[in-house]
């Protein structure tokens, strides 16, 4: 793993997007991850939508031993009416921590993690017996995996939604 840039805290404004969520078990993660991406992005061409950002991978429920709560996402110039499968949400405003980073989610989510513990900065999240529980937490797919397959190549961005309290 290469981290690029960071580790950081950045302010976001709030960002409209449309996306699928699903519940997955960790194994079938990122299958599902790459078929939602290739569906979601069909659904924004169908429909003459320009997504203004990067395609995100959002994780809002972690279990590696339960059910995976996540979605595929992409940012919108405004508000886009969802449909029974893609429904349209708000990124929320506020400080993320965030790092880029090529080649290794896992490594980069726990270089992240560190780096909030070591500096005693809290993250807005709930923690509950299946799993923990984001605010906000997504990797922005800064290479576009529909022209680069391989992703050992991917540049991502980790961003996780602090605390309001947080230093």
């Amino acid at each position: 793993m290469e981290i690029v840039d960071g580790p950081r805290i950045v302010s976001k404004p709030a960002s409209h997007y449309v996306g699928i969520r699903v519940v997955t078990p960790f194994r079938g993660m990122f299958a599902v991850r790459d078929e939602l991406m290739d569906e979601l992005h069909a659904w924004l061409d169908g429909r003459s939508v320009p997504d203004i950002g990067p395609t995100f991978f959002r994780l809002h429920v972690i279990d590696m031993d339960g059910p995976m709560d996540v979605e595929v996402g992409a940012v919108t110039q405004e508000a886009v009416e969802g449909d029974d499968r893609v429904r349209a949400g708000v990124l929320p405003a506020g400080r993320y921590a965030g790092l880029t980073y090529v080649n290794h989610a896992r490594r980069a989510n726990r270089t992240l993690l560190e780096w909030l513990r070591d500096n005693e900065i809290s993250l807005a999240r709930w923690d509950e017996p299946a799993g923990d529980h984001f605010a906000c937490r997504y990797e922005a797919y800064l290479t576009d995996p529909r022209s680069e397959r391989m992703k050992t190549k991917w540049r991502v961005e980790l961003n996780i939604l602090l605390a309001e309290d947080s230093a």
